[in-house]
């Protein structure tokens, strides 16, 4: 498939979709990559603000 867009460390903005509540927008910090799940690389991030971290898939972050 090719290598993750995004490194460790790097500032990205979340854009959720879907089901995902509004407030869950935001910056966020990339602190680790995981493998493909089949649709594309993912990714453990953590908010800038609150510091909540969550799992997103990559096109879901720029």
């Amino acid at each position: 498939m090719g290598n993750h867009k995004f490194k460790v460390g790097e500032m990205v903005e979340f854009h959720p979709g879907g089901s995902y509540l509004a407030k869950t927008r935001g910056q966020y910090t990339v602190v680790r990559l995981l493998p493909s799940e089949g649709a594309g690389y993912q990714y453990r991030v953590k908010n800038v603000t609150d510091g909540h971290e969550r799992i997103v898939r990559e096109g879901q972050i720029d």
